[in-house]
């Protein structure tokens, strides 16, 4: 008789923990389900709207020494052209043990040396030889080691914007922008929609040029970082994520995409840290070959460089 007492309370211990570890089954299986599940709701609603045209690129990214993971982000506008253009390049670090989240813009004008190409303008070194050829010019003038690229065009930031934030982002727009963005943005504290805050962060027909037009980039990024924060967005990352998908061009998967950024949206006070390259006194104006290029020392922007993500 005690035996068989001893016997029902362990059949009724292994039942109570098959069951724990069915509904830990469900649950995880539950939450994979609707993961995916927004993920292509996101990416069908995309696709729904506009004619989407990828291309592929060869990427021999390398892993950074000091840990971190650097991304090298652009961002293009192909207008239906055979090669599209880079009219943003920024390095985008997430350093998984310090928690640290840093964007590196470099001025798209800096007379640098593209390897196996001579010396030219950065951007030039995207239109010869892609994302690939871009990281070694990266590297080898500023030592930084890129393990993976994201090409953004620009109508996915429009989609992403108008799918987070329904009514806009807010932004406080210093001046009257018009020429060459295809939209009029007025000055003043204001929301602006998808396509009006890419018309703000394109602009650059005023007397500060590309300079401006970096700070505003920045200044965005940093925006958008603190209003999704507030939003307590997590629960809305997979369909993000399928929202912007089709028009990314990239070597990461989904996986590395909801890893940072779910981090990043569950921690309290994380900033984004911003620096440009050149940075001041380190720099001047000149003409090559008849066009306008930006003149660095590359030494003093290297040092800051490496002072900026703490090496």
């Amino acid at each position: 008789m005690r035996f068989e007492r001893h016997q029902q309370k362990k059949d009724k211990k292994k039942k109570r923990w098959r069951n724990f570890f069915l509904l830990i089954f469900l649950l995880v299986g539950s939450g994979f389900a609707y993961t995916y599940y927004q993920f292509k709701q996101g990416e069908t609603q995309s696709l729904e709207k506009v004619e989407i045209k990828k291309e592929t690129y060869a990427f021999n990214g390398e892993v950074d020494e000091y840990g971190a993971m650097n991304i090298l982000l652009l961002g293009s506008d192909s207008r239906g052209e055979d090669k599209s253009r880079t009219d943003t390049i920024m390095v985008a670090q997430y350093h998984p043990d310090k928690k640290s989240y840093k964007i590196i813009s470099f001025m798209r004008d800096m007379y640098v040396t593209i390897p196996g190409h001579g010396e030219n303008r950065i951007n030039t070194a995207f239109a010869k030889g892609g994302p690939e050829l871009l990281r070694q010019t990266i590297k080898e003038n500023f030592g930084i080691d890129l393990q993976y690229y994201s090409i953004v065009d620009f109508e996915g930031f429009v989609q992403l914007i108008d799918e987070a934030f329904p009514e806009g982002v807010e932004v406080n727009v210093e001046k009257r922008m018009s020429a060459n963005i295809g939209v009029t943005i007025e000055p003043g504290l204001q929301k602006l929609d998808g396509k009006h805050l890419l018309g703000y962060v394109r602009f650059r027909q005023d007397a500060v040029g590309d300079f401006g037009r970096v700070e505003r980039q920045q200044e965005v990024m940093k925006q958008i970082g603190n209003q999704l924060k507030s939003f307590q967005t997590i629960p809305k990352l997979p369909k993000l994520l399928g929202v912007v998908s089709p028009f990314i061009t990239t070597n990461m998967d989904a996986g590395d995409m909801l890893y940072i950024g779910k981090d990043y949206l569950s921690k309290n006070n994380r900033d984004i840290e911003t620096m440009r390259i050149p940075v001041d006194g380190a720099w001047e104006n000149a003409r090559m070959n008849g066009a306008s290029v930006l003149l660095i020392d590359t030494e003093k922007n290297k040092a800051a460089i490496n002072e900026f993500l703490g090496r």
